[in-house]
């Protein structure tokens, strides 16, 4: 990569409920215009990680920048650099496909008419039910309007937070052209999933929590193998140590 400058870094970010810390002291520095695979089993950190730098949580301790602003100084600009991809589709339900998008463009001061909007249906497979309400959409339906909002927004960072839930293959195949597509473009683009060798295919650095602190930063290519080996059983690692 040419691309030196951090689009996103971090410094001691610690973030806790009650008493329970959720991040330990996490470093980030992630160069503008690649992609970052975010891996650790459930509760490890890491939707805590994309809603501290979406701005939707506020660390306990530590800093962060997005695209050069203070994400607590600067929260409102950094903020309006990210795009995040979250476990909830958030959709307005009772409004069509189209009408779910016209509402945020129009909210973002974006050209709303069908013609604008219907080629960002059309990209993530739902042209042919802009105008069905999304009571008749499944999961994976619901999946895709919130792509479609995803890149309306046109974000500089975009945060996929499990971005291969409730897709069916084509969906899965969506997904694997997307992420080179935002790094050409000059997005940067971090994805935490439990799908590691497909991750890994596509992004290039790896980052791995566990119970809230970093156990691999590296290349993504690596961390598939160095996750399988920090969680191997206890015996299966002396008997490795042996040989």
């Amino acid at each position: 990569m040419n691309h030196t400058h951090a689009a996103v870094e971090a410094t001691g970010l610690c973030r806790r409920y009650g008493r329970s810390w959720a991040l330990i002291d996490v470093d980030l520095h992630v160069p503008a215009g690649t992609s970052l695979l975010v891996a650790g089993r459930n509760g490890s950190g890491k939707s805590t990680l994309f809603r501290v730098l979406a701005g939707a949580l506020k660390p306990d301790r530590g800093s962060y920048r997005i695209c050069g602003f203070d994400g607590i100084a600067n929260r409102q600009e950094a903020r309006a650099s990210i795009g995040l991809l979250g476990h909830h589709s958030n959709t307005w339900d009772a409004l069509t496909a189209l009408q779910n998008l016209q509402v945020v463009a129009r909210f973002m001061g974006k050209k709303a008419g069908r013609r604008d909007l219907m080629p960002l249906l059309e990209e993530v497979g739902l042209a042919e039910r802009a105008d069905s309400p999304i009571t008749s959409f499944s999961a994976g339906m619901r999946k895709r309007i919130a792509f479609a909002r995803l890149l309306l927004q046109e974000p500089k960072v975009v945060l996929l937070d499990e971005p291969y839930g409730q897709l069916d293959p084509p969906g899965f195949a969506f997904v694997d052209a997307l992420v080179p597509r935002l790094t050409r473009n000059g997005s940067t683009v971090l994805m935490a999933s439990h799908m590691l060798e497909k991750g890994a295919e596509l992004c290039d650095l790896g980052l791995a929590l566990e119970r809230g602190r970093v156990i691999y930063r590296g290349p993504a290519s690596g961390l598939p193998a160095a996750f399988a080996a920090h969680h191997a059983p206890a015996q299966q690692r002396k008997l490795e140590a042996v040989r």
